[in-house]
């Protein structure tokens, strides 16, 4: 069952993968009426919200987009930095609205970063484990359960994300729409590409919980 249930996932992460990268291609040639890149949207959006100490800079890579809270970057793939697309607008304003959680303390933000180095450490080993805890279940058992708590670390990990990127792009889209940024149609692209985007996090939090509740039978069933 568990093999059914990981190929249907990985199905539909495959179809909902797939439909982003045609939703971003079909945006980026929605060309913006007010000519601005993504640079300059993510520098006015910062601007709009009082942030002066974040930084805009370009990044090698495609889908490379994110906001650093370390150095209080917000890091833009090429593709997005320099374009002047509906597409190149969403990702921006997307990350920039990291930003505006960050200098606003938001909840969620704050857990999913006091997480990461935990996630960042476990994610190296947690695969190792949980088959050795397999491999070793008539004789150590509780290496399994080690492998499963350090798992659903990265379980919950994926789940806090949810929040963070929906909430990301409302305020990216909510700034885009008040300060009449993009047209309608414009807007609709970018809000569509941001809807895919995000349902990309949830195929992979739906993934994770799966395997989570898949080892947890395992251990449960251990005799």
């Amino acid at each position: 069952m568990y093999l059914v249930l990981a190929g249907i996932i990985m199905l539909f992460s495959w179809l909902v993968s797939s439909r982003l990268k045609s939703k971003f291609e079909l945006y980026s040639k929605l060309q913006l009426q007010n000519g601005m890149s993504g640079r300059e949207i993510a520098e006015k959006m910062l601007a709009d919200n009082g942030i002066r100490d974040v930084r805009v800079i370009s990044v090698e890579g495609q889908l490379t987009d994110h906001y650093n809270p370390a150095d209080k970057t917000v890091n833009l793939s090429e593709g997005v930095y320099n374009q002047r697309n509906a597409a190149a607008a969403a990702v921006a304003a997307h990350e920039c609205g990291h930003a505006v959680q960050h200098a606003t303390a938001y909840s969620w933000l704050e857990m999913r970063s006091k997480l990461v180095p935990v996630v960042s450490v476990a994610s190296n080993y947690v695969q190792w484990i949980l088959i050795a805890g397999i491999l070793m279940m008539k004789t150590f058992p509780q290496l399994l359960l080690v492998g499963i708590v350090i798992f659903a670390a990265t379980t919950i990990f994926t789940i806090v994300t949810l929040p963070v990127e929906y909430d990301a792009s409302n305020r990216a889209l909510a700034w885009l729409e008040n300060k009449n940024m993009l047209t309608r149609e414009e807007h609709a692209g970018a809000k569509d590409a941001l809807n895919w985007a995000a349902r990309t996090y949830v195929v992979a939090a739906i993934g994770s919980i799966a395997t989570l509740l898949y080892y947890i039978s395992i251990y449960n069933n251990r005799r």
